[in-house]
């Protein structure tokens, strides 16, 4: 839990909570989510399924967001490569969340 706090605060490296918590736990977390979205689904589990499907992606979404963008104003390398970061990972989970 220590580590999603670090991200929340902007703690980590930017490129640590880009390429470590948005992309690829992102995708994992969201890949998850939906297969177990789409199973309670097929089970006629409606309610469970968004609390599944929803109720943990959007969270993590939000905080995969929020760490990219503070970690992105800590960082000290060209200022592209932060506003990179930040747009990459708001599209990235804005398109998760949305499917």
């Amino acid at each position: 839990m220590s580590g999603i706090s670090a991200l929340w605060r902007g703690d980590v490296s930017l490129s640590e909570a880009f390429w470590t918590w948005a992309l690829m736990l992102g995708l994992a977390v969201n890949a998850v989510t939906s297969i177990a979205f789409m199973a309670l689904i097929s089970f006629d589990y409606p309610i469970p399924a968004l609390l599944v499907g929803y109720g943990i992606s959007l969270p993590y979404n939000m905080v995969a967001v929020v760490g990219v963008w503070r970690a992105a104003a800590r960082y000290e390398g060209p200022t592209l490569h932060a506003d990179l970061a930040r747009g990459g990972t708001v599209a990235l989970m804005a398109i998760l969340s949305v499917t």
